[in-house]
């Protein structure tokens, strides 16, 4: 095993571009976007390395402008989703017995890839698909999902190296192989971050799994750029393969194939909650106790202390909660505000969220895009219009919906004088965070009243410069939140700095971006190599007095 492998160091996180103007990066992008804006081109499925077209196929479109047709994809039937299942047990061998220094330089390969020309190739596809602005893309498409391949490459070794057994007696010779698992892994990855859509079937594969990878409906575009980037840098075929197609018929046939070792997942509770009973459903099928990683819903909460700055809280709800359309898992949506507080930065709020700027992300003057398909701007009218109508409610600012050209919706605050108003409890994963405010002696009353509201436990936020009340809340709130913040918004994790996930309906807390993750998908073996066996079975304590 080399050591330039077994001593890989640390990487430092991707640095973010600043896209300014007259910048050579802001350049590239632009001339990327009117490329990839330019032309349809078609998505095939990718399984066993083979571009497959069925002839059933989705329009992958623009949200911004749902006319604009960026792709047509071909959807996987009965016969492909059974076909990638097969190609992913044929590539297990190879795969899982090729050198892990081997597996590593594939994945250090595709980040540099990203890092360089591929960058503003998956940038600009994130932005049209998903209509993030250029600096949500870069952070995500870009940074996030190259940390992604160069960390969890780092932590694969560090896992190889540090689980060894301590002790090894003369004679003895202790080790620990960490075989990946024996199945394949099935990654169902959402449309909101493309790194996600990256991380969730390379970390499996990194590890020396194989897998079939279903990319969220709503990003098959830049899901597609992602897997042409793992077959350049050297992916063999059938180790991921990429399968647009029904969840639910995947799901059907995965799940009762002996062969299934595990599924990684990111999306909604209910859904996740419906997986893992239907893979108990099957458990005579298998072969293993499957690997069930999920990071699901959040209902992200900011709670703001009398000492809280007003500066920095109103900086963290207009960017927690309406950087990407609130799109974001972490996303601030509800909040707790003390009055003393509210009553100083109420109309600075308002005013800073009047200065939003909405529209084609492309547009590099735009702070916010589109939401990303018709039913999100359904859901999102719907709560706004019941907020208008309701007499514990009121829309404070915002509130303003038009899908006619694409889905937009203005970044809206509910002002609620109920706690458990619906928009204070449901995930609602669009612009509009629900405020309550509440008095400023009843702080310790509140931070109960967060951690008891709702079922979810993903990101949250503590505002105070009063340190017995941050560790207040750091108690009361200990099971309120995987990533939990202070004085600073609940959004933004770094791979390497915080790893992340959440507990309760938020998923399993098997922390993305940490060898945590990755622990996963290996089954470790022990074995213990005798030098001098014993040749007789009897022991000391037989001889005679």
């Amino acid at each position: 095993m080399p050591n330039a492998i077994l001593n890989l160091p640390s990487p430092p996180n991707e640095p973010v571009y600043g896209y300014l103007p007259g910048s050579p990066e802001k350049t590239a992008l632009k001339d990327e976007l009117k490329k990839q804006a330019g032309e349809q081109i078609e998505i095939p499925l990718i399984i066993g390395g083979k571009e497959i077209r069925t002839g059933k196929t989705q329009d992958a479109v623009v949200p911004h402008d749902h006319k604009h047709v960026l792709a047509t994809v071909h959807l996987a039937g009965e016969k492909e989703i059974a076909l990638a299942a097969e190609a992913s047990v044929a590539a297990h061998r190879e795969w899982s017995c090729m050198p892990y220094e081997s597996r590593a330089a594939i994945f250090m390969r595709a980040a540099e890839l990203l890092a360089g020309p591929w960058r503003q190739k998956v940038n600009a596809a994130t932005m049209l698909n998903q209509s993030k602005t250029c600096h949500q893309a870069e952070i995500d498409a870009a940074c996030e999902l190259v940390d992604f391949f160069r960390f969890n490459c780092r932590y694969m070794t560090e896992i190889y190296a540090d689980h060894q057994p301590p002790l090894s007696p003369t004679g003895i010779w202790n080790t620990l192989e960490c075989r990946p698992i024996e199945g394949f892994v099935f990654s169902i990855t959402p449309f909101n971050f493309t790194s996600i859509a990256g991380n969730l079937p390379s970390s499996p594969a990194i590890m020396g799994t194989t897998g079939v990878w279903k990319p969220s409906h709503s990003a098959r575009f830049s899901g597609y750029y992602i897997m042409k980037l793992l077959q350049e840098a050297g992916l063999p075929d059938g180790v991921i393969n990429f399968v647009p197609g029904s969840a639910s018929a995947m799901c059907d046939c995965y799940f009762s194939h002996h062969a299934f070792g595990g599924i990684h997942y990111t999306g909604s509770t209910a859904i996740f909650r419906t997986i893992w009973n239907n893979i108990a459903k099957n458990m005579a099928k298998l072969r293993d106790y499957p690997r069930i990683v999920g990071e699901t819903g959040g209902k992200d909460f900011i709670v703001a202390h009398p000492s809280a700055d007003p500066a920095a809280l109103v900086t963290a709800l207009v960017r927690g909660a309406f950087e990407y359309q609130g799109q974001k898992c972490s996303a601030a949506s509800r909040a707790y505000i003390a009055r003393s507080v509210w009553e100083t930065i109420k109309d600075q709020l308002v005013s800073e969220i009047k200065s939003i700027t909405l529209g084609d992300p492309t547009d590099f003057t735009n702070f916010m895009g589109a939401v990303i398909h018709r039913d999100a701007f359904d859901k999102s009218k719907g709560f706004i219009e019941r907020a208008n109508a309701a007499s514990d409610a009121e829309v404070l600012v915002g509130g303003g919906c038009d899908d006619s050209v694409g889905f937009f919706v203005e970044p809206t605050v509910i002002l609620t004088t109920n706690p458990q108003y619906e928009s204070m409890i449901e995930e609602i994963f669009t612009p509009i965070l629900t405020i309550f405010v509440y008095e400023d002696g009843e702080y310790e009353e509140t931070l109960k009243l967060c951690d008891s509201t709702g079922e979810y436990a993903l990101t949250g936020a503590i505002f105070a410069n009063d340190r017995n009340a941050v560790l207040k809340a750091q108690d009361a709130l200990r099971y309120s939140a995987g990533n939990f913040y202070i004085n600073d918004k609940p959004t933004g994790a770094v791979v390497g700095q915080q790893p992340f996930g959440g507990a309760r309906a938020s998923g399993t807390n098997d922390k993305a971006g940490s060898a945590l993750n990755l622990l996963r998908w290996m089954s470790p073996r022990t074995i213990k190599e005798n030098f001098n066996p014993p040749v007789d079975y009897r022991y000391g304590f037989l001889a005679e007095k």
